[in-house]
C-alpha cells in the first residue's frame, strides 16, 4: 500500500541541506549531503540551500528547495534531491526553464518550492514562485514522471503579485475527485487575498484563480485533502489568527473561512532571523487535520 509523508514545515537552513538516511546510518549518526550550491551569480549568498519541502510516495522521496539564496528574495534556482529506493541513494539537480541561471529560464530568481505526487496521472509536481527583474512574482508548476527528469514550468497564475504558495493532490482512489491537484497562494504584493487553482490533468493546465466566499486575506495556507475529497486549507488569517476554509466540490468553489484560534504574540528571533508565525498542517489516513503554529499563550512572562 502506498503511503505519503510530507514535511510541512518551512525551516530556513544554512549552507547545505543535510538529511539523515537509512536506519543504520541514523544509528551511526551519519549525515549524507544531498545537494550543494553550484551557482556563481552575483545576486546570491552562495553555499546556501533553504526552505525545503519533502514528499514521499512508495519508495520514492523528492525534496525541493531554494538554491543560492538571494537576500532580496528567492534563490538562483529551485533544486531537487530524489531517492527512488527509500533514501538509500540520492540524485540531485535543478529545475530547468525557471530562472536565467539554469537551462533557458526567464525569471531572475525563484522561491517557495512545494512538492507533491499525483498517483492518478503518475506525475511529480513542484510548485514555485518565479520572480522577475521588475519585481513581479508569478506561480508556476514543474512536472516529472519519475522525480528525476523535469520539464519546463507552466503558469498557474500570472498576476505578478503572488506570494506563499503551496500544492497538494487528491491521492485517494475512492475519492470522487481523485487526481485533482490544488495550488494555493496569496496576493501578498497586492490585496493579500488568498487564491486557489485546480488542475485535473496532472498539472498540465490550471483553472482560473478563485477566492473564498468571504474573500479571505492571509498567508501561509497549506491545502490538505481528506479521503472523501474534501479540501481543507489551514492558514494564517489577517483578521483572526489561525483559520481554515474548504471545498467539497473538487475546487469548483471555496467556502467561507472558519475561525480556529487566535494567536498570542510570539517571540521573534534575535539576529534579524526571518521566521513569521505561519501554521504548518497535515492530515492522517482517517481525515483528521492537525495544525501547529508558534504561540506564546503558555508563557508566564
Amino acid at each position: 500500500m502506498n503511503t505519503t509523508l510530507r514535511s510541512q514545515s518551512r525551516i530556513v537552513l544554512a549552507f547545505v541541506i543535510m538529511l539523515a538516511v537509512a536506519i543504520t546510518a541514523l544509528a551511526a549518526g551519519t549525515l549524507v549531503r544531498l545537494s550543494a550550491d553550484i551557482f556563481t551569480n552575483s545576486a546570491s549568498k552562495h553555499k546556501t540551500e533553504v526552505e525545503p519541502d519533502t514528499y514521499a510516495w512508495g519508495s520514492t522521496i523528492v525534496s525541493a528547495f531554494q538554491t543560492a539564496r538571494v537576500p532580496a528574495g528567492g534563490s538562483a534556482d529551485i533544486g531537487f534531491a530524489t531517492s527512488t529506493n527509500g533514501g538509500t541513494t540520492w540524485t540531485h539537480g535543478y529545475l530547468p526553464g525557471l530562472t536565467v541561471n539554469y537551462k533557458d529560464g526567464t525569471f531572475s530568481a525563484a522561491s517557495d518550492p512545494s512538492v507533491v505526487y499525483d498517483p492518478k496521472h503518475g506525475v511529480w509536481l513542484i510548485e514555485s514562485l518565479g520572480i522577475a527583474t521588475n519585481g513581479t512574482v508569478d506561480v508556476l508548476v514543474s512536472s516529472s514522471p519519475d522525480g528525476l527528469t523535469w520539464g519546463d514550468p507552466v503558469f498557474v497564475d500570472k498576476s505578478g503579485v503572488d506570494d506563499k504558495n503551496w500544492i497538494t493532490c487528491d491521492t485517494t482512489s475512492t475519492s470522487p475527485f481523485y487526481g485533482n491537484c490544488y495550488a494555493e497562494w496569496d496576493q501578498g504584493f497586492s490585496t493579500g487575498q488568498v487564491e486557489m487553482s485546480t488542475s485535473t490533468d496532472g498539472g498540465t493546465t490550471w483553472g482560473a484563480s478563485l477566492h473564498t466566499a468571504d474573500s479571505l486575506t492571509g498567508l501561509g495556507g497549506q491545502p490538505l485533502v481528506q479521503p472523501d475529497g474534501t479540501v481543507v486549507v489551514p492558514i494564517a488569517s489577517d483578521s483572526c489568527g489561525i483559520a481554515a476554509f474548504t471545498s467539497t466540490n473538487g475546487g469548483e468553489s471555496w467556502n467561507k473561512s472558519v475561525f480556529i484560534t487566535s494567536v498570542q504574540q510570539f517571540h521573534a528571533q534575535a539576529g534579524d532571523l526571518r521566521s513569521p508565525g505561519l501554521p504548518s498542517a497535515t492530515v492522517d489516513g482517517g481525515g483528521t487535520v492537525y495544525v501547529v503554529w508558534p504561540d506564546c499563550r503558555f508563557r508566564l512572562d
